[in-house]
């Protein structure tokens, strides 16, 4: 049997397994995360549940295996506002990701990013769920290019034009960063590699082209 065969007899075996509205119980569990930091804050004990839930690689080795898993429900940030503006985002692109691909393959995709963050926090000793976050901003972005947000609340701008802007920092963060740094960014987006590849490749080519016309043509000018 083909490998292609292969991977169709195992999505047959696992598909009625996968789980529905997996961004939901993400967002719900990030949620809850955040109010029980902040009822922890505020008893007046200097304690962190951020601290207790975030990866650490000396920490996992010496016995708190559950940050292997903990770190992925942490929220992006403590700020209110910014919290729930961006819970709200994660959870339309991964709604709309399953809706586009189904909830067997919405799975993988999250499932290899969190294996990638694993394994880039095992070789560098700290992993974050930032990326996986941004792969499904980076996801979302290539299927849904012209989809538009109000950044500030009110300028108006397509999401395209912000994951060609993350793009730009993630590169600039390749160059200038050690090979930990660039490891880390290699696998934490491996699921967007190896589900977008292609379509990477031939953006790149039509950007690559659509230059080439136009130094051609003011050449000829």
């Amino acid at each position: 049997m083909s490998i292609k065969g292969k991977l169709k007899r195992l999505e047959y075996k696992l598909a009625p397994y996968a789980v529905k509205n997996l961004m939901t119980i993400m967002i719900g569990a990030m949620a809850i995360v955040f109010v029980a930091n902040f009822a922890v804050s505020m008893s007046g004990r200097d304690l962190s549940l951020y601290g207790w839930l975030m990866f650490d690689r000396d920490a996992v080795f010496a016995g708190q295996v559950w940050r292997l898993f903990t770190f992925i429900f942490l929220p992006p940030e403590t700020n209110l506002i910014f919290v729930i503006f961006a819970l709200y985002l994660y959870w339309i692109m991964g709604s709309a990701l399953e809706h586009e691909w189904g909830a067997y393959h919405f799975n993988l995709f999250y499932l290899f990013g969190i294996i990638g963050a694993l394994i880039a926090g095992l070789i560098t000793g700290y992993a974050t769920n930032s990326y996986l976050n941004m792969s499904l901003f980076l996801a979302f972005a290539l299927y849904y290019p012209n989809f538009q947000l109000y950044l500030f609340f009110f300028i108006p701008i397509k999401i395209k034009w912000l994951a060609w802007l993350d793009f730009v920092f993630l590169a600039i963060a390749f160059v200038l960063d050690g090979w930990g740094g660039r490891l880390a960014i290699i696998f934490s987006l491996i699921n967007v590699i190896l589900f977008f590849w292609r379509d990477m490749v031939a953006e790149c080519k039509r950007i690559g082209m659509n230059i080439k016309y136009r130094w051609d043509r003011w050449r000829r000018m």
